[in-house]
Protein backbone atom coordinates (compact mmCIF):
# COMPACT_ATOMS: atom_id res chain seq x y z
CA UNK A 1 0.00 0.00 0.00
CA UNK A 2 1.36 3.49 -0.89
CA UNK A 3 2.60 5.61 2.01
CA UNK A 4 0.40 8.60 1.21
CA UNK A 5 -2.79 9.58 -0.56
CA UNK A 6 -2.48 11.32 -3.92
CA UNK A 7 -5.08 13.77 -5.19
CA UNK A 8 -5.01 15.25 -8.69
CA UNK A 9 -6.28 18.82 -8.76
CA UNK A 10 -6.19 19.53 -12.49
CA UNK A 11 -9.60 20.24 -13.98
CA UNK A 12 -11.14 17.79 -16.44
CA UNK A 13 -9.44 17.70 -19.87
CA UNK A 14 -5.99 18.26 -18.38
CA UNK A 15 -4.82 14.70 -18.89
CA UNK A 16 -6.70 13.36 -15.88
CA UNK A 17 -7.30 9.91 -17.39
CA UNK A 18 -3.66 9.51 -18.36
CA UNK A 19 -2.55 10.58 -14.90
CA UNK A 20 -4.93 8.03 -13.42
CA UNK A 21 -3.39 5.29 -15.55
CA UNK A 22 0.10 6.38 -14.53
CA UNK A 23 -0.80 6.23 -10.85
CA UNK A 24 -2.29 2.76 -11.31
CA UNK A 25 0.96 1.62 -12.93
CA UNK A 26 2.77 2.87 -9.83
CA UNK A 27 0.54 0.71 -7.64
CA UNK A 28 -2.15 3.16 -6.52
CA UNK A 29 -5.86 2.40 -6.50
CA UNK A 30 -7.46 5.37 -8.23
CA UNK A 31 -10.95 6.86 -7.92
CA UNK A 32 -12.46 8.98 -10.67
CA UNK A 33 -15.74 10.49 -11.82
CA UNK A 34 -17.90 7.36 -12.01
CA UNK A 35 -19.19 7.34 -8.39
CA UNK A 36 -20.54 10.85 -8.90
CA UNK A 37 -22.57 10.25 -12.07
CA UNK A 38 -25.88 10.17 -10.16
CA UNK A 39 -25.26 13.76 -9.04
CA UNK A 40 -25.18 15.02 -12.64
CA UNK A 41 -28.97 15.36 -12.62
CA UNK A 42 -29.41 16.58 -9.06
CA UNK A 43 -30.61 20.18 -9.18
CA UNK A 44 -30.09 20.84 -5.45
CA UNK A 45 -26.43 19.83 -5.53
CA UNK A 46 -23.93 21.63 -3.32
CA UNK A 47 -20.28 21.09 -2.46
CA UNK A 48 -21.02 19.69 1.00
CA UNK A 49 -23.10 16.94 -0.59
CA UNK A 50 -20.24 16.08 -2.91
CA UNK A 51 -17.81 15.98 -0.01
CA UNK A 52 -20.02 13.66 1.99
CA UNK A 53 -20.05 11.29 -1.00
CA UNK A 54 -16.33 11.69 -1.66
CA UNK A 55 -14.99 11.20 1.86
CA UNK A 56 -15.57 7.41 2.16
CA UNK A 57 -14.18 6.92 -1.34
CA UNK A 58 -11.06 8.89 -0.44
CA UNK A 59 -10.70 6.81 2.72
CA UNK A 60 -10.78 3.59 0.71
CA UNK A 61 -8.73 4.51 -2.36
CA UNK A 62 -5.07 5.55 -2.63
CA UNK A 63 -5.61 8.33 -5.16
CA UNK A 64 -8.29 10.31 -6.98
CA UNK A 65 -8.57 12.32 -10.18
CA UNK A 66 -11.16 13.96 -12.46
CA UNK A 67 -14.37 15.80 -11.58
CA UNK A 68 -15.29 16.71 -8.86
CA UNK A 69 -12.09 15.93 -6.94
CA UNK A 70 -10.21 19.13 -7.89
CA UNK A 71 -12.73 21.45 -6.22
CA UNK A 72 -12.59 19.40 -3.00
CA UNK A 73 -8.93 20.21 -2.30
CA UNK A 74 -9.56 22.24 0.91
CA UNK A 75 -11.51 19.31 2.39
CA UNK A 76 -8.96 16.74 1.22
CA UNK A 77 -6.04 18.76 2.55
CA UNK A 78 -7.63 18.97 5.99
CA UNK A 79 -8.83 15.36 6.09
CA UNK A 80 -5.60 13.72 4.92
CA UNK A 81 -2.44 15.21 6.47
CA UNK A 82 0.61 14.16 4.52
CA UNK A 83 -1.27 13.68 1.26
CA UNK A 84 0.33 14.61 -2.05
CA UNK A 85 -1.44 17.01 -4.42
CA UNK A 86 -0.75 17.17 -8.16
CA UNK A 87 -2.03 20.21 -10.04
CA UNK A 88 -1.97 19.89 -13.83
CA UNK A 89 -2.71 22.83 -16.12
CA UNK A 90 -2.72 23.33 -19.88
CA UNK A 91 -3.09 26.22 -22.29
CA UNK A 92 -6.49 27.77 -21.59
CA UNK A 93 -7.54 27.96 -25.27
CA UNK A 94 -6.59 24.31 -25.83
CA UNK A 95 -8.48 23.40 -22.69
CA UNK A 96 -11.59 25.24 -23.84
CA UNK A 97 -11.53 23.58 -27.26
CA UNK A 98 -11.26 20.16 -25.63
CA UNK A 99 -14.07 20.92 -23.18
CA UNK A 100 -16.37 22.11 -25.97
CA UNK A 101 -15.61 19.04 -28.08
CA UNK A 102 -16.31 16.65 -25.21
CA UNK A 103 -19.20 18.27 -23.33
CA UNK A 104 -20.75 20.75 -25.77
CA UNK A 105 -24.35 21.40 -24.72
CA UNK A 106 -24.62 18.28 -22.57
CA UNK A 107 -26.24 19.30 -19.28
CA UNK A 108 -24.60 18.32 -15.99
CA UNK A 109 -25.45 19.72 -12.56
CA UNK A 110 -21.92 19.06 -11.28
CA UNK A 111 -20.69 21.38 -14.00
CA UNK A 112 -23.25 23.96 -12.93
CA UNK A 113 -21.90 23.79 -9.38
CA UNK A 114 -18.32 24.22 -10.58
CA UNK A 115 -18.67 26.67 -13.46
CA UNK A 116 -21.98 28.39 -12.79
CA UNK A 117 -23.56 26.86 -15.91
CA UNK A 118 -24.34 23.26 -16.74
CA UNK A 119 -22.65 23.09 -20.15
CA UNK A 120 -19.81 24.97 -21.87
CA UNK A 121 -21.53 25.84 -25.16
CA UNK A 122 -22.66 29.46 -24.94
CA UNK A 123 -20.97 29.83 -21.56
CA UNK A 124 -17.33 29.82 -22.63
CA UNK A 125 -16.39 33.01 -20.77
CA UNK A 126 -17.75 31.63 -17.48
CA UNK A 127 -15.90 28.34 -17.89
CA UNK A 128 -12.60 30.02 -18.78
CA UNK A 129 -12.94 32.40 -15.81
CA UNK A 130 -13.54 29.49 -13.43
CA UNK A 131 -10.65 27.53 -14.93
CA UNK A 132 -8.32 30.51 -14.46
CA UNK A 133 -9.54 31.09 -10.91
CA UNK A 134 -8.98 27.47 -9.93
CA UNK A 135 -5.48 27.52 -11.39
CA UNK A 136 -4.72 30.67 -9.41
CA UNK A 137 -6.26 29.63 -6.09
CA UNK A 138 -4.81 26.11 -5.88
CA UNK A 139 -1.11 27.17 -5.89
CA UNK A 140 -1.96 29.95 -3.43
CA UNK A 141 -3.51 27.42 -1.04
CA UNK A 142 -0.41 25.18 -1.14
CA UNK A 143 2.21 27.94 -1.25
CA UNK A 144 5.45 27.04 0.53
CA UNK A 145 4.71 23.30 0.62
CA UNK A 146 6.87 21.72 -2.10
CA UNK A 147 6.85 18.32 -0.40
CA UNK A 148 3.06 18.05 -0.64
CA UNK A 149 2.26 20.01 -3.80
CA UNK A 150 3.48 20.16 -7.38
CA UNK A 151 2.09 22.02 -10.39
CA UNK A 152 2.81 20.62 -13.86
CA UNK A 153 2.09 22.28 -17.20
CA UNK A 154 0.76 19.76 -19.70
CA UNK A 155 1.28 22.15 -22.63
CA UNK A 156 4.98 22.49 -21.75
CA UNK A 157 5.58 18.74 -21.57
CA UNK A 158 5.99 18.69 -17.80
CA UNK A 159 3.54 15.81 -17.27
CA UNK A 160 5.89 12.83 -17.47
CA UNK A 161 7.31 9.94 -15.46
CA UNK A 162 10.38 11.87 -14.37
CA UNK A 163 8.46 14.70 -12.71
CA UNK A 164 5.72 12.49 -11.29
CA UNK A 165 8.09 9.93 -9.81
CA UNK A 166 10.42 12.58 -8.40
CA UNK A 167 7.47 14.10 -6.55
CA UNK A 168 6.04 10.81 -5.28
CA UNK A 169 9.36 9.14 -4.53
CA UNK A 170 9.07 6.27 -7.01
CA UNK A 171 11.54 4.81 -9.46
CA UNK A 172 10.80 5.80 -13.05
CA UNK A 173 9.08 2.89 -14.86
CA UNK A 174 10.72 1.49 -17.97
CA UNK A 175 7.67 2.18 -20.12
CA UNK A 176 6.18 5.12 -22.00
CA UNK A 177 3.82 7.55 -20.33
CA UNK A 178 0.22 6.30 -20.75
CA UNK A 179 -2.07 8.26 -23.02
CA UNK A 180 -5.78 7.66 -22.49
CA UNK A 181 -7.98 8.54 -25.45
CA UNK A 182 -11.02 9.42 -23.39
CA UNK A 183 -12.79 11.22 -26.22
CA UNK A 184 -12.41 8.23 -28.51
CA UNK A 185 -13.75 5.92 -25.83
CA UNK A 186 -16.75 8.17 -25.26
CA UNK A 187 -17.56 8.25 -28.97
CA UNK A 188 -17.40 4.46 -29.14
CA UNK A 189 -19.74 4.14 -26.15
CA UNK A 190 -22.20 6.57 -27.70
CA UNK A 191 -22.05 4.76 -31.04
CA UNK A 192 -22.87 1.38 -29.52
CA UNK A 193 -25.55 2.88 -27.28
CA UNK A 194 -27.25 4.27 -30.41
CA UNK A 195 -26.91 0.92 -32.15
CA UNK A 196 -28.56 -0.88 -29.22
CA UNK A 197 -31.37 1.67 -29.18
CA UNK A 198 -31.99 1.17 -32.91
CA UNK A 199 -31.96 -2.59 -32.46
CA UNK A 200 -34.57 -2.38 -29.70
CA UNK A 201 -36.79 -0.20 -31.89
CA UNK A 202 -36.43 -2.62 -34.81
CA UNK A 203 -37.29 -5.60 -32.62
CA UNK A 204 -40.32 -3.78 -31.19
CA UNK A 205 -41.59 -3.09 -34.71
CA UNK A 206 -40.76 -6.51 -36.11
CA UNK A 207 -42.31 -8.66 -33.39
CA UNK A 208 -46.09 -9.07 -33.33
CA UNK A 209 -48.03 -7.30 -30.62
CA UNK A 210 -48.97 -10.12 -28.26
CA UNK A 211 -51.50 -7.98 -26.42
CA UNK A 212 -53.92 -7.96 -29.34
Amino acid sequence: MPEHKVFCLGFQKTGTSSMGLALKQLGYSVAGYDPFRPFATRADLDIETLWQAARPIADEMDAAQDTPWPILYPYLDEAFPGAKFIHVVRDREDWMRSVLADFGNHHNEIHRLIYGSDCPTGNEADWIARYDRHNREVPEHFAGRPDSFVSLNMSKGEVNWTNLCAFLGHAVPDQPWPHANKMGEKRRRLFWAKQRKRARRWIACALPDRTR
